[in-house]
């Protein structure tokens, strides 16, 4: 188990708690220090984006590869502007349409943006969260946020302090508490260097929302599947564009598997079929819920996307806390709004390495 956490973890309920939070942690990213912050989709590790060192320490706590790119965090469109070197017409649709959100527009980068923050890349992903401290804290620092998700690199991500609290807590000198993520899943990420737009990550806000913002501006998202194929996502020097495009990321440490199932007796049947003791199997279901079987923890989450994402990584954090061997998932249905669950679960299952 992770050591105990010896950071920091200021709670932010009432307006004195949450001011004094917001000083704290603007003080120590003043001074190149990362810190772990709250934002609607998960908890981000949060360091100056125009401070290389800075930037440098996020990868160094994470054990984040360095050809994996970090979103740059803003809290105005003007400060989003800046930290692009250009901003066409349908970065201003998409920006006044879901921002503050879930959503990162990929643009050409500005050249105050560190090559550290892109991977070396010419793009840069940026998103204005709508969690109100961690805007507070941009308002009060007055550059950007990098903010990566507060985790290891690949393990899952964070959605409440003591999840950040229980794998970071000794690593960085500060966690705020901001309450549990109320999205839940990482952001949509849309490419807007190329033509047409590409969406290299899907997230809550779906692909027919985009379009729909996009319709009649001539920018609609190309076709081809999201985050899909060798060379997705990726720069011409084979630099990533976005993060969230690792084969295998946002994992569990048990094997986690997505089956679909008729009745109990199938989802026993394959279960058998590996070989793991039902004790040491948890089933997350949100249709299909077995009664029996002897299962080691048996969940049940909304058929609701928006609820479903909101819980995901918190109960396979719980998961994780209570022993479990391997993971089995109820596959969500194949609608758009569940393509971003469904993304994140695909990564989650995918094979080590």
């Amino acid at each position: 188990m992770p050591p105990a956490s010896t950071a920091e973890i200021l709670p932010t309920h009432t307006p004195a708690l949450f001011a004094a939070a917001v000083a704290r942690a603007a003080e120590l990213l003043r001074a190149g220090e990362v810190v772990a912050l709250p934002t609607e989709t998960v908890y981000g590790l949060a360091a100056n984006a125009l401070d290389e060192r800075a930037v440098a320490r996020i990868y160094a706590v994470k054990g984040r590869p360095a050809h994996n790119p970090i979103i740059v965090h803003v809290a105005s469109l003007e400060l989003a502007r800046r930290c692009a070197r250009a901003w066409p017409g349908r970065a201003e649709v998409l920006a006044r349409a879901f921002w503050p959100g879930p959503l990162t527009l990929v643009l050409p980068r500005a050249a105050g943006i560190p090559d550290l923050v892109t991977a070396g890349g010419d793009t840069v992903g940026i998103r204005w969260p709508s969690h109100p401290f961690i805007q507070a804290v941009i308002q009060a620092c007055g550059f950007p946020l990098a903010a990566p998700s507060a985790n290891p690199a690949n393990q899952l991500s964070p959605t409440s302090a003591a999840h950040v609290a229980k794998w970071l807590g000794e690593k960085i000198p500060l966690i705020v508490d901001g309450g549990h993520a109320n999205v839940g899943i990482e952001s949509t990420v849309v490419d807007l260097a190329v033509s047409p737009p590409r969406l290299l990550r899907p997230g809550m806000i779906s692909a027919l929302a985009i379009n729909a913002a996009l319709a009649g501006t001539g920018a609609e998202l190309s076709k081809a599947g999201a985050g899909t194929g060798a060379n997705a996502g990726a720069n011409a020097g084979g630099t990533l564009r976005s993060p969230g495009q690792l084969e295998q990321h946002y994992s569990p440490r048990a094997r986690l598997v997505v089956w679909s199932w008729v009745d109990e007796a199938e989802l026993a049947r394959r279960v058998r079929e590996l070989c793991v003791p039902p004790a040491r199997v948890t089933v997350v279901a949100h249709s299909q819920v077995p009664l029996g079987g002897g299962y080691g923890r048996v969940s049940v989450i909304p058929h609701d996307a928006e609820a479903f994402a909101r819980a995901l990584y918190g109960e396979l954090h719980e998961c994780d806390e209570a022993g479990a061997e391997l993971i089995v998932v109820e596959a969500p249905p194949t609608t758009p709004e569940w393509q971003g669950i469904a993304d994140r679960l695909r990564r989650a299952a995918a094979p080590r390495r």
